[in-house]
């Protein structure tokens, strides 16, 4: 480890992929289920790679560094870094809006302090190392976002970055298929909670959670917000013209992020900058200012039609708490576009008969169902279903979307953005 941390030390940044890799660049051979990483070693070194990373020794050379375990090896490197700077890491999970919610701490933080933050969703066991790989001497804050799928992920990224604080966003019905139900899903993300119950260590809870508020009763260290008189931070969550807003005392701080469920997003943040003494008024302007992007919640305008691009990610909770949220938006005619929801485990096809029934509940007529999933539930016959999303291009190509509010949500693999380009005006 000293002679891998030294490489590192004299590296430009550490890099696992070839087409991106910069000059100076630490290459690490990772390896997949159906690619072999030490492959790519010398393509890294002709790229400008200051030296490979690799874990089988037939591709050896002067400038490469052989391991036992590329992976391994990436996340050990990791931890010594961090724990050789020391630099205060809050660490979030959740079961929905763990990226939204990060990128607000980081933007709220960012007034005060020099930080670092997971980019984009680089949250798993290779993407938690990468970011804390970008911790400098003068880094005075990092965020981690910790994803995970099952029982002790959580755990083992706590391992690699030994977060001293840490937020829970929400218990919901998100990789249910890998959790194992529910309760798999408060077991696992409460893993994190776990890792920080020493006294030195901190963890926010939003007291408005019923679950939160039980699963950390007997937590000696735990730093609470939400519309609570008695809460550490007391914070009014509400919506204005379904936008999210909070109250803090006398300010109101007005966001771009639709529904209620994001000012709880924002109410952590405001509560994270607070307990860092990020000034109010810094808080504010961090919060108001942030624009959604990379399709979560992200708003557009194309002429008379009014695109909501919610199509990140999807899950039972998340789907049915936006499909509540546009429902109350004001708009002539509305659209609604839904790929189907992945590992929600056995119960996939209750869970999407409950979407079915939710939007005819909602009575609205427009509707185009994505996925073999939906295809097998209960549907009215005036929605229209496909299995595959490029399935719906000819269909939206010959319709008038003028003056229409438009929809979109779905799993990551049904790619639904790509529909995007044949919602016009006729």
């Amino acid at each position: 480890m000293t002679r891998l941390y030294q490489l590192f030390q004299a590296s430009t940044g550490v890099s696992t992929d070839t087409r991106s890799i910069q000059k100076g660049n630490l290459f690490f051979a990772l390896s997949g289920t159906n690619f072999n990483g030490n492959q790519f070693a010398a393509k890294a070194l002709e790229a400008g790679a200051s030296y490979a990373v690799i874990d089988d020794p037939q591709y050896a050379n002067e400038k490469t560094f052989l391991v036992e375990n590329c992976l391994q090896s990436l996340q050990a490197l990791a931890t010594e870094h961090r724990k050789k700077l020391n630099t205060p890491i809050i660490s979030l999970t959740g079961s929905n809006g763990k990226t939204t919610t990060k990128e607000l701490i980081a933007k709220v933080l960012s007034y005060k302090y020099k930080i670092i933050a997971t980019q984009g969703n680089l949250n798993n066991h290779i993407g938690v190392p990468l970011s804390l790989l970008q911790l400098k001497a003068d880094t005075q804050i990092a965020v981690i976002e910790m994803g995970a799928n099952h029982q002790g992920e959580i755990a083992q990224l706590c391992k690699i970055a030994y977060p001293d604080y840490g937020y829970i966003t929400n218990f919901g019905k998100a990789h249910l298929e890998g959790f194992g139900g529910i309760e798999g899903v408060i077991k696992g993300k409460s893993e994190l909670y776990q890792h920080l119950i020493s006294k030195d260590k901190k963890i926010f809870i939003n007291q408005d959670d019923p679950k939160q508020v039980e699963l950390t009763q007997d937590y000696p260290n735990r730093i609470s917000f939400g519309s609570d008189p008695t809460s550490d931070y007391a914070i009014h969550k509400t919506t204005n013209n379904n936008f999210a807003q909070i109250k803090i005392g006398d300010e109101v701080i007005q966001t771009q992020l639709l529904g209620l469920y994001n000012a709880q997003n924002a109410a952590a943040a405001a509560a994270i900058g607070q307990y860092f003494e990020v000034p109010l008024h810094h808080i504010k302007e961090a919060l108001s200012s942030y624009q959604p992007s990379n399709n979560r919640s992200q708003i557009t305008n194309h002429g008379s039609i009014k695109i909501i691009m919610d199509a990140y990610n999807a899950n039972p909770t998340s789907m049915l708490a936006a499909l509540e949220e546009v429902s109350q938006l004001k708009a002539d005619q509305k659209t609604i576009i839904l790929g189907d929801m992945f590992e929600v485990g056995p119960t996939w096809k209750e869970e999407h008969q409950t979407i079915v029934d939710t939007l005819k509940k909602q009575a609205y007529t427009n509707v185009f169902l994505c996925g073999k999933q939906f295809m097998q539930t209960d549907l009215p016959e005036q929605f229209c279903a496909v299995a595959e999303t490029k399935e719906l291009i000819p269909v939206l190509s010959k319709k008038d979307f003028s003056e229409q509010l438009i929809f979109i949500k779905g799993s990551r693999g049904m790619a639904l953005e790509q529909l995007l380009p044949y919602l016009k005006e006729q």
